[in-house]
């Protein structure tokens, strides 16, 4: 057991990157090992099958590539659709405006059902558009980091697979995978792409993404190249088989010492206390503390209503009268780093807590009183100020 300590820090607390265990830093420092070596194999090969655990998926088909969650969208546009198919985008902020725009990348026709700010969009709308017409994909970001909007994922794949069932379910999870329930197999998810950085728990540079065999066979069916050279699931396919069943493969080199993170950190959500189910339940729990404690300090949230109130996050409005710069740097100056608002429209008007991984289930830790304390130093500080 390393007795491995990361030097002090500000608390990073926003929606991702987040804290990582010392257990995972120190994995990340594993000496330099050529990516074909026998010792390196089963290191990646477990990840793959630790994905499966954590999603709850016996069979669907893991791609660990270098790279953002970004690379995600890229390979469902590249690999799933088409030039000129249709896709269909569940619009709840800034990632669902970029998801589109990947999609039209790439040749799909796209139509989007755009919902009000701070809410998901409505299963009734999306029954509606799906039976107007055929679309080859559904996509929708589980939690929209811009936002800290929860979309419905297992009401999402139930309503698709009702109206129009050969389309595929798409979820962004990029920052939900680790901190909601996510069940690909029960709910009948066909993509579910994240990256390292958020409840996984590990330094960014991993794009993962899980594909159901249904999705794996409409690639491997389709009538045009993939549109994509390092995104292609024809290059990446051999080599995720090859390491899952014991034997090296190239395409591109894989950031060695970042699986080696990824290993130490999936090793502690899959197979260590607490459990994956147990994570959730804390994230719950973590969530409704930090979100009381801001309405007890006045502060509105960005969700319209709790049922679509993400629990890796937390995004509220600025209090009237103060900015960013009244907040945000005070925050900074007593180590706890929060961020900014993302969404183009309304930026300027809010501020995002991320209370994700290590933070929101290790309570001995005390990041999470840590950020109350703080936000409500900064706040009547700010507002001292103002009123001076």
């Amino acid at each position: 057991m390393s007795t491995f300590k990361q030097e002090p820090h500000k608390l990073l607390v926003i929606p991702g990157p987040i804290e990582v265990t010392d257990e995972v830093l120190y994995a990340n420092a594993h000496p330099s090992m050529s990516h074909v070596s026998a010792d390196f194999i089963p290191v990646f090969g477990d990840c793959i099958r630790m994905l499966r655990e954590l999603l709850f998926t016996q069979d669907a088909q893991p791609f660990i590539i270098a790279g953002s969650g970004t690379l995600g969208w890229d390979q469902v546009a590249a690999n799933l659709v088409e030039p000129g198919e249709n896709a269909l985008v569940l619009n709840s902020g800034y990632f669902g405006d970029s998801f589109s725009d990947c999609l039209r990348t790439y040749g799909a026709k796209v139509d989007e059902i755009v919902a009000p700010f701070g809410d998901a969009v409505a299963l009734s709308d999306l029954e509606a558009a799906l039976k107007q017409k055929k679309y080859k994909v559904v996509t929708f970001t589980h939690v929209d980091t811009s936002t800290g909007v929860l979309s419905d994922a297992k009401g999402i794949a139930a309503a698709v697979k009702k109206v129009s069932p050969d389309t595929l379910v798409v979820a962004d999870c990029v920052c939900s995978v680790a901190s909601e329930e996510i069940r690909f197999d029960e709910w009948g998810l066909d993509i579910v792409l994240t990256a390292s950085q958020k409840g996984l728990g590990t330094p960014p540079g991993l794009s993962v993404l899980v594909a159901s065999q249904k999705a794996v066979k409409v690639f491997e069916t389709r009538a045009t190249p993939v549109t994509s050279y390092y995104g292609s699931w024809k290059k990446w396919l051999p080599i995720m088989k090859a390491y899952e069943s014991g034997s090296a493969a190239y395409f591109a080199t894989p950031p060695v010492n970042l699986i080696y993170a990824f290993n130490a950190s999936l090793r502690q959500i899959t197979k260590q206390s607490p459990s994956v189910e147990e994570r959730f339940r804390l994230h719950r729990e973590t969530s409704a503390r930090i979100k009381k404690a801001a309405e007890e300090l006045g502060l509105k949230q960005l969700p319209v209503k709790p049922s679509v109130a993400a629990n890796g996050m937390t995004a509220c409005y600025f209090p009237e009268g103060l900015t960013a710069a009244d907040l945000i740097p005070s925050l900074v100056k007593k180590d706890v780093v929060v961020a900014a608002g993302l969404h183009k429209d309304y930026k300027l008007k809010y501020f995002r807590i991320g209370h994700m991984g290590i933070s929101a289930i290790d309570s001995s830790r005390g990041d999470v009183d840590k950020v109350i304390a703080a936000l409500k130093e900064s706040l009547a500080e700010a507002k001292a100020g103002k009123n001076a």
